[in-house]
């Protein structure tokens, strides 16, 4: 920044204030609320002249003074009055002239000064006073004193550091101000653009110096700012003028463009454009080149040189449209030496900045100017005839001698610089060698580059141009290379025009190295292709055709194998009938749909398919064919996409999976285990593919060779005509599982084929066996009731002949039901009813005969028989009996179904089919629809029998005629108690029937007794009632003893209270005198005395009612004799009050050991011992043994000492129910509560 200073004294050193001037950083504030910065002033010291006053108009703000200092070291009033003051009055007027206010007067004080003029010296502060009042009435901040400048002192240190702030914050404030004034104008300036008259070069210039004034304070992103502003402005009007809205500024960048010498980037500041831009004579590419310069320099400052060759890309492209939307006259080829010069400039000011390893590594950012300047040398090349074979002729010459005319002499800057772009540019122009030699380098520079960074794309995009040099050159072999990578591309990403256009290259470069197979398949996919003209389609399809007319001599019988999809695409199979299986005998089609790509008629000679037989290996690798008939469409529509029938410009990503069930079945009954897919084409898919290009797709590229697999099975058609389109053509599938595989076509020489056909098609031509079939017509099958069951007979390829009989095994357990109308249905494989027939059924002792109704193979033959599954009674088996095929029959047992309540019945019988020689073993399982229970009653003396009835079964049932019969004793009499004939059985409900047993003798001590009723389902009437049989056998019925208990109330009571011992008297009666044959083992004989049998008693409360004090079990000896009684005394202690239940009382017999050793117990506790229960207690009682022993007082005989030595133990032995009968079982005692007061706390809120 300028500053204008008056000297009157001698001043200090001029680089020493700047130096000062410069050390601290100040902050900046702009207007309209912008950021603050911290910037360094620079200031210019300029001796004051009048001259160097701005004047109006002048926008120029580098030279613009911005702070004026007027340096005075006067202390003598005089002399101030007589010259000073006038000196201060003409500068501040001339100040005033020109608008400038911003000044400042700097007095100086020294010590010389003062000695010098001590007499008339006034005090220094009147001096400074006077002037503040004379100039700086109302800025008293402008006048400022600086002390003792030269001295290294405190005070002289401190004086320079507030005169620099001050001079620092003057410049500042006056910096900021003009500058805003000059935006403002700026902007004015700007909006005028649209008045007649506005120049945009009077601007540029305008808006640079704002740039200018940027950069000197370091703002080089301000400053970029500003050219960034201009660039947008001038483009915006180049469109407006290609939208018809033109500006008249703009004729001078439309005149004809003399010199193309490319951008200078090695200047900061190009003045020889910037003065052409000044005067408005500079050229749309001097505009362009001078303001991507500036841009260039200030990027550079930034350290962002990637962003310059981003918009050095930019500007070029934008530049080549600009001269076009203007309308500017060019030399042809001027424009591509500009383009070339301006990349290598570029690249080169990039490499100046950088070092190596930066652009290794930032090579993305440059390889697209490396790849513009290769393809605008080859265009060179194209116009001077430099890629010709004949090489440039006289023309081409003087075209060349044009255009290095216009590059001008080479600049300073690159005159010594031997990789200089303009002398590569001059070399590659003087020579077809020198030309082909940069071109290759260029080229392969870009290629590697884009290759790097992984822009395969675009690599090979370099590579097809290299391509399109090499053919120029006629080196074809080199050219093919090239194009197949690109067309890889091409190809993958699905580019249908740039497929067409480089495949009619690389046919072309194959039908000059002569690759026959390889042009073939080009041409085929060339003359399918819909891009290109009818007549170009038929051209190539022509060169088919010819070499497949050649004779077979000439070509050694050597066939040529191309791919189906170039030729035809596969795209319907339709089978006939549509289930894809019939059974041998019958005719099955399979009719394909070809869509041929040619664009005439093509004869085949013979079209092929190959099919595979599908072996069904079983176990594990089993298939189910009946699952794969049920799911066969009938007709396989194949996606256009699928890449085995993909169009020739399909960008498919490999082979389709083919996909096929596998069922785990067991080898014992076929049943089903698991199930899982399978790939059939994975050694297609997991090929290895080249990272670096797309995996070739057949019929895109060059599908693969694949032939016909020799050995294969083939369906063939002889001297088809296919049309172009849709055509249709027919097979007839021989027998067998198979699966179609492969296509294959063949024209003359020439084999087209399709390697797989996905979706998988597969037909069936079967041969099955007869197979016979049993299933209840509703489930499940009731045992006792007629139950119809379905016969189904697939006859398979076994023709069934009047005559033929099914010979079923009879069973007494399952009868089959006579029937006089019994009819048979055949149907057809279609489920169509062929016919009906009356079975004639003949029965025998243990075989039916079923004659069966001619029918022919593969039909299905169904009729219904009746069968009686009986209910077992539970009687004695017969002996075993023997199938019709001499197996032993095994009678059927009933188990439990843990899915049902009812037990079940498995019936088997074996079947003799006149198609074999081997039986057939059918087994039908039947439920018994009751469960049956007995229980024997006593009531004293007095016997009765109860039988339950169950019905576990859905079914509503009707029971009659209920009987029970005894078959041994006819004098027995079983006296019913049921009073109703019929009953009602409802489904889960029972019924219960009770008999009294009366005898006239003696009661036998065991009885056989037979249950049964008739029963029938409730919505039958009484002609459907069917017998039911329970045989059951009831042992020792007789009533031995009978057992009485009493409970007595304490002596002085009358009734028994709660918490007071009670007396309990049990009394034990013998009934009966001992039955012809009962011995006990237990009973001791004396010499005189009778007979006596040892007995257990046991006194228990599972209720808690009761608390037995003392003894509650015991032994006693009981004489075996009629009426003989025994009594005992328990104390107990209730413990409720109430109406309580008797305590329970058991009798049990005692049966002692049979070992010679005994063992002597106590003589006191012989009789009654209660430790014994605990010998004789089994497992289940073991709770209630530990009860009993907690009030036991007499040590258990059976110790652990005494097991351990193998002492025998006695045991206990239950009576059979009703042996005793308990006429105190339901009794009960009133018990009082106890006379205890109590006091009851009642709290009442």
């Amino acid at each position: 920044m300028r500053i204008l200073f008056n000297n009157n004294i001698p001043l200090p050193p001029l680089e020493l204030l700047h130096s000062f001037f410069f050390l601290e950083p100040m902050e900046w504030r702009r207007t309209y609320g912008r950021a603050p910065k911290m910037i360094h002033l620079e200031a210019n010291f300029v001796q004051f002249k009048e001259e160097l006053l701005p004047k109006e108009g002048n926008k120029a703000l580098l030279t613009f003074p911005f702070l004026h200092i007027y340096w005075t070291d006067c202390c003598d009033t005089e002399m101030y009055k007589s010259s000073v003051k006038e000196d201060m009055m003409r500068w501040q007027n001339s100040l005033r002239t020109h608008g400038s206010s911003d000044w400042v007067i700097i007095v100086v004080e020294t010590n010389d000064t003062k000695k010098k003029n001590k007499t008339n010296i006034l005090p220094r502060s009147s001096i400074v006073d006077k002037i503040r009042s004379d100039f700086c009435n109302k800025q008293s901040d402008r006048c400022v004193v600086l002390s003792d400048p030269l001295k290294d002192s405190s005070r002289s240190q401190e004086s320079w550091n507030s005169l620099l702030l001050k001079l620092r914050t003057l410049l500042l404030m006056s910096f900021t101000k003009n500058l805003g004034r000059f935006e403002d104008e700026m902007r004015t300036l700007r909006e005028k653009r649209t008045q007649p008259g506005w120049s945009f070069c009077e601007y540029f210039m305008v808006q640079e110096e704002l740039a200018f004034v940027f950069e000197m304070l370091q703002q080089f992103e301000d400053a970029l700012v500003q050219y960034d502003e201009l660039d947008a402005l001038f483009t915006q009007y180049v469109l407006n003028f290609g939208a018809g809205d033109t500006a008249n500024w703009l004729g001078s960048f439309c005149a004809p463009v003399r010199n193309w010498s490319g951008l200078l980037l090695r200047r900061p500041i190009d003045m020889e454009k910037r003065d052409g831009i000044q005067r408005g004579e500079a050229s749309l590419l001097d505009l362009r080149s001078y303001l991507f310069s500036r841009q260039c320099t200030l990027l550079i400052f930034l350290q962002r040189p990637w962003e310059v060759t981003q918009r050095a890309l930019e500007l070029l492209h934008n530049c080549v449209q600009e001269l076009r939307l203007l309308e500017v006259q060019v030399l042809e080829g001027a424009l591509d030496c500009w383009v070339f010069l301006s990349c290598l400039e570029v690249l080169h000011r990039i490499e100046g900045c950088c070092d190596p390893a930066q652009l290794a590594a930032n090579c993305s950012h440059t390889v697209g100017l490396w790849a513009y300047a290769t393809d605008k040398l080859k265009s060179l090349g194209e116009l001077c005839g430099l890629v010709s074979k004949k090489g440039p002729n006289s023309e081409d010459l003087n075209r060349t001698v044009d255009l290095l005319a216009g590059l001008g002499d080479e600049r300073p800057e690159t005159v010594n610089s031997l990789q200089s772009p303009y002398k590569k540019l001059k070399e590659a122009l003087s020579s077809v060698e020198a030309f082909e030699r940069h071109y290759l380098e260029l080229s392969h520079a870009a290629m590697e580059m884009y290759q790097a960074i992984g822009r395969l794309r675009s690599a090979r995009l370099v590579g097809k141009s290299l391509a399109e040099f090499y053919m120029r050159k006629g080196d074809p072999e080199r050219a093919e290379t090239f194009l197949q990578e690109a067309l890889k591309s091409y190809v993958s990403e699905g580019w249908s025009l740039p497929v067409t256009h480089t495949r009619r290259q690389v046919a072309e470069c194959q039908k000059l190295l002569s690759k026959t197979e390889d042009y073939l398949q080009t041409s085929a996919l060339l003359a399918g292709d819909v891009n290109l003209t009818t007549e170009e389609r038929k051209h190539f399809c022509q060169e088919i055709l010819s070499f497949t007319g050649k004779s077979g001599d000439q070509r050694k019988s050597h066939k040529v194998t191309l791919s189906m999809g170039v030729f035809a695409q596969l795209t319907q199979l339709k089978f006939h009938p549509a289930t894809a299986s019939v059974h041998s005998g019958a005719v099955l089609q399979v009719e394909l749909t070809l869509r041929c790509l040619m664009p005439v008629s093509v004869r085949i000679q013979q079209l092929v398919a190959s099919i595979h037989f599908e072996v069904d290996h079983g176990g594990t690798h089993g298939r189910s064919k009946g699952a794969q008939r049920q799911t066969h469409p009938g007709t396989v529509v194949f996606s256009q996409s699928n890449s085995s029938v993909g169009p020739p410009s399909s960008s498919g990503a490999g082979p389709s999976l083919e996909l096929d069930e596998v069922q785990d079945r067991s080898p014992s009954d076929n049943s089903l285990n698991s199930t899982g897919v399978i790939c059939k084409n994975t050694h297609l898919l997991m090929r290895r593919h080249d990272s670096n290009s797309p995996p070739d797709t057949p019929n895109c590229i060059s599908p693969p060779t694949v032939g016909i697999k020799e050995g294969a099975q083939m369906l063939k058609v002889q001297d088809v005509t296919l049309e172009p389109g849709n055509n249709s053509i027919t097979f007839t599938a021989p027998p067998g599982t198979y699966t179609l595989r492969q296509l294959c076509a063949t024209v003359g020489e020439v084999q087209f084929i399709l390697p797989h056909i996905y979706p998988s098609a597969q037909y069936e031509v079967y041969s099955q066996e007869p197979q016979l079939t049993v299933e209840p017509l509703s489930e499940p099958l009731l045992a006792g009731l007629p139950q119809k069951v379905k016969f189904t007979l697939l006859t398979g390829h076994y023709t069934v002949k009047k005559g033929d009989a099914l010979q079923l095994s009879n069973t007494e357990t399952m009868p089959i039901l006579p029937s006089t109308s019994c009819t048979a249905r055949i149907s057809s494989p279609t489920s169509e009813l062929v016919g009906e027939s009356t079975l004639s059924i003949q029965s025998s002792e243990k075989v039916t005969s079923i004659s069966l109704p001619p029918a022919p193979p593969y039909h299905t033959l169904e009729f219904q028989l009746e069968v009686l599954c009986i209910i077992p009674s539970g009687a004695d088996r017969p002996a075993n009996e023997r199938l019709t095929n001499g197996e032993v029959r095994h009678r059927p047992r009933s188990y439990s179904h843990p899915d049902t309540p009812m037990t079940a019945i498995d019936q088997r019988m074996s079947i003799d089919c006149p198609w074999s020689i081997y039986s057939t073993l059918l087994a039908l399982t039947f439920y018994i629809p009751f469960k049956t229970k007995h229980s024997l009653l006593s009531a004293g003396n007095r016997k009765y029998i109860q039988v339950c009835v169950q019905n576990v079964s859905d079914v509503n049932f009707t029971l009659a005629e209920v009987k029970l019969t005894e078959k041994q004793h006819a004098s027995l009499e079983l006296q019913s108690l049921n009073t109703k004939t019929q009953q009602l059985l409802c489904c889960k409900h029972s019924v219960f029937c009770l008999w009294e047993v009366r005898w006239k003798d003696d009661l036998p001590s065991c009885l056989q007794c037979v249950f049964s009723a008739n029963f029938s389902p409730l919505s039958q009437d009484i002609s459907a009632y069917k017998p039911f049989h329970y045989q059951f056998q009831l042992e020792r019925v007789t009533t031995l003893y009978s057992v009485k208990a009493e409970i007595f109330p304490p002596a002085g009571e009358q009734h028994c209270r709660s918490g007071v011992l009670c007396g309990l008297e049990v009394c034990i009666t013998r009934l009966t005198d001992p039955a012809e044959g009962e011995i006990a083992e237990d009973s001791k004989t004396e010499t005189d005395g009778p007979k006596t049998t040892k007995l257990m008693y046991e006194v228990a409360d599972s209720s808690s009612n009761w608390a037995v004090c003392g003894k509650s079990s015991g032994m006693v000896l009981m004489p075996m004799t009629a009426n003989a009684t025994h009594k005992v005394q328990i104390e107990v202690m209730p413990l409720f009050a109430g109406h309580l239940p008797f305590p329970k009382i058991k009798v049990l017999k005692y049966l002692p050991h049979t070992a010679a050793v005994a063992i002597q117990p106590d003589p006191d506790s012989c009789v009654e011992n209660d430790s014994l229960s605990l010998l004789d207690k089994t497992l289940d009682d073991q709770g209630d043994t530990a009860s009993i022993r907690s009030r036991g007082s007499v040590h258990s005989v059976g110790s652990g000492d005494q097991q351990q030595k193998g002492v025998a133990m006695p045991r206990l032995d239950p009576f059979s129910p009703g042996q005793v009968f308990n006429h105190s079982h339901a009794r009960q005692v009133l018990v009082l509560p106890a006379t205890d007061d109590h006091i009851m706390e009642v709290n009442a809120t």
